[in-house]
């Protein structure tokens, strides 16, 4: 039976080569057609910088995947349950729901009145509401039916800088799941795959900001502590060592065999932390 190190080396690996087959051989970067289509940009700028980002393209949306595909690998090793797209079913009461969009439209619309996220205080107010029963269902990102902990957990899975959009919806789904009588999930988590900050408590990209306090509410999990959670002790520590192990290689390989240039001296410059 393969390591855990083994198999999240085996998904970033997949990604790669599918990323390495479509920039080399199913799409790569034509200049002629460049030079044809955006005539007035290849006479002004360097054909190499239009190649970069014809390949930033091609690996940045077959990424987004790839953290869900993950997650569920070491979940599904740690827990021995655990689901991608998964939808929950419940049922929330009127009076909650309709608290759920009073707090949201509150967070969005502040006005003249000072008002910041508190997640604990917030889900009291809304539970308190109760009402008649209305079925709701919930897609949620990451399901864990721990076989570990004996606990369900439900998580919405974004990248480290989330929009504003993406992190009200989620908010809005996470309040669903805890609202729903009977519980159908014990914890409900707005979890973001690394930190590029550092420590939690430096986080301070400004749009997840309006919906959540990053630092502090008991629903946030950022980088290590996600990851830790869903795939037991050291399962970050694992997961970077073999995303910069796999990165010095590919990086090599996309410098002779995509941009056509011999790799600068090597450096600790773009290591993840």
């Amino acid at each position: 039976m393969s390591s855990k190190k083994d198999r999240i080396k085996d998904v970033i690996t997949e990604l790669m080569e599918r990323v390495m087959d479509r920039v080399l051989i199913t799409d790569p970067f034509i200049k002629e057609k460049h030079h044809s289509s955006k005539p007035l940009y290849a006479a002004l700028v360097p054909d190499e910088i239009f190649k970069g980002s014809h390949f930033e393209r091609r690996f940045v949306t077959p990424f987004g995947g790839v953290w869900e595909k993950l997650a569920e690998v070491v979940a599904s090793d740690y827990h021995r349950n655990c689901l991608k797209g998964h939808t929950i079913v419940g049922e929330v009461g009127t009076e909650s729901l309709r608290r759920i969009q009073e707090v949201l439209n509150r967070l969005e619309h502040k006005g003249k009145e000072k008002i910041k996220p508190c997640w604990d205080d917030e889900l009291k107010y809304i539970l308190d509401g109760g009402g008649e029963p209305i079925p709701t269902s919930v897609i949620c990102d990451i399901f864990i039916d721990s076989k570990t902990t004996g606990k369900k957990y439900a998580f919405e899975l974004k990248g480290p800088l989330p929009n504003s959009d993406q992190t009200k919806v989620s908010k809005e789904k996470l309040f669903k799941l805890m609202a729903m009588q009977p519980p159908q999930v014990d914890f409900a988590f707005y979890a973001l795959v690394y930190n590029p900050y550092g420590k939690k408590e430096n986080y301070n990209w400004a749009f997840p900001r309006r919906w959540f306090d990053m630092h502090n509410d008991s629903s946030v999990l950022i980088g290590e502590e996600f990851w830790n959670l869903i795939g037991g002790e050291n399962t970050y520590s694992i997961f970077i060592e073999e995303v910069n192990l796999l990165g010095k290689d590919y990086k090599e390989r996309i410098y002779r065999e995509f941009l056509g240039i011999e790799p600068p001296e090597t450096s600790d410059s773009g290591v993840l932390i």
